[in-house]
């Protein structure tokens, strides 16, 4: 008689490990002179950019995971290599909810990538431009990645971006009024109902306040709280602000020229950072 074992799905909903991205010669000359001990992330030998490697986290459904750095850590070119707008020149990257985590995304080809984005994985930008069409309504934006995935009832599917969009406060009196004509607290706000529109497992966050006057991101701050305690997602926050990683994280990384320096919990890493660079940012924060 035989017994039939059933694997149990990962505990995470999102994997990396490894990943690299290099612009220029990707060859292994590269990598020596770069990193932070070394001060710079530009190869001696070959000039080439070595703008993130052998990073890897884990993030679990409902927990929420930083990655802190000055422009041009890294941090932001791993947030578009997971989100399938870089590609990747090591490393794999992992979702559960694609094959029962087992396949390497950076394998697939690009418009397997986009499918991704209807339902795997959303992503909301510092600049709302590169998350919305701004030449259509509120209401179109989230009505695109619904009809993407095949809804058709137009009745239901603007009941669903009406429903987003007090989600995340924007009056539906603008539901039919072009996102180019609000301001940038507003765009950003349905950029985020987009986001959330077919209620994806793992959610990308990029610099979301930046820019943002402090009265309105400390608005988006509280929703993006909200939201993230409400649906359950997993979710990686990208920023250069300690303010916006000690709001919305539990775990964090930190990066410097490309190389992660330090990784640990939020609390305790801005409590008694180790390395000198998150020292250093954290004493930035604390004004």
């Amino acid at each position: 008689m035989s017994t039939t074992h059933t694997v149990a799905p990962p505990a995470w909903a999102l994997k990396v490990e490894g990943l690299g991205r290099v612009y220029g010669d990707p060859g292994p000359a590269s990598l020596p002179g770069t990193g932070p001990e070394h001060g710079t992330a530009v190869s001696p030998a070959t000039g080439a950019v070595v703008a993130a490697w052998d990073v890897s986290f884990e993030v679990a459904p409902g927990e929420a995971l930083g990655i802190i750095g000055e422009s041009g850590s890294g941090k932001s070119t791993v947030m578009r290599c997971v989100a399938g707008d870089e590609t990747a020149t090591a490393g794999a990257i992992a979702l559960r909810g694609v094959a029962d985590g087992t396949v390497n995304v950076c394998d697939l080809d690009a418009a397997a990538r986009r499918k991704l984005r209807l339902r795997d994985i959303a992503a909301v930008y510092q600049d709302p431009a590169a998350g919305l069409n701004l030449d259509v309504t509120a209401g179109g934006n989230i009505a695109d990645p619904l009809t993407a995935i095949g809804h058709r009832n137009y009745g239901e599917i603007r009941e669903r971006a009406a429903a987003l969009l007090q989600r995340v406060e924007v009056p539906l009196s603008r539901m039919d009024d072009l996102v180019r004509t609000f301001s940038g607290g507003m765009r950003q706000r349905v950029q985020i109902a987009r986001a959330l529109a077919n209620e994806p497992p793992v959610l990308l966050l990029d610099e979301p306040t930046t820019g943002l006057d402090a009265s309105v991101a400390a608005g988006v701050l509280d929703l993006l709280r909200g939201l993230l305690e409400e649906t359950g997602v997993a979710a990686v926050v990208v920023s250069h602000d300690f303010g916006v990683i000690d709001m919305l994280t539990r775990r964090v990384l930190v990066m410097q020229h490309g190389r992660v320096v330090e990784a640990g919990l939020t609390d305790q890493l801005l409590e008694d950072p180790q390395h000198p660079y998150s020292q250093q940012l954290v004493a930035a924060a604390r004004g």
